[in-house]
């Protein structure tokens, strides 16, 4: 990724609801949410939803598809984990011990659930 791709991703998350519409919709991966659902879950006006979403959009950091009427918004993880990545890389300067609380930090949040047995 490009630096101004990275600041525009990150310009977008340093904002309070942005920052909690970016969140709200990682947890609701991968079904996703309309906008009006954004809106009231968050309690923000509408109008005022739209435009943190176009925000994030423009930021490449959520992606909307249109279901019948309802515009469907969700997290894209690919690029979240791409401007992750970009904030990473070369973190340890080849010192894995320096990354490693981090990488710690990170791996219990994100590990695959085993599928259940039945």
């Amino acid at each position: 990724m490009e630096s101004e791709e990275i600041i525009l991703a990150l310009a977008a998350l340093a904002q309070s609801t942005r920052l909690e519409v970016f969140r709200l919709l990682v947890g609701r991966e991968p079904e996703g949410m309309p906008a009006g659902e954004i809106a009231r879950e968050l309690a923000v006006p509408a109008n005022t939803m739209s435009a943190h979403l176009s925000v994030l959009a423009r930021a490449g950091l959520i992606r909307s598809e249109r279901r019948s009427r309802s515009i469907i918004y969700r997290a894209d993880l690919d690029r979240f984990r791409a401007v992750a990545t970009f904030l990473l890389k070369d973190c340890c300067g080849g010192r894995p011990e320096v990354c490693a609380p981090l990488i710690a930090d990170l791996t219990p949040c994100c590990s695959p659930k085993e599928p259940a047995r039945g």
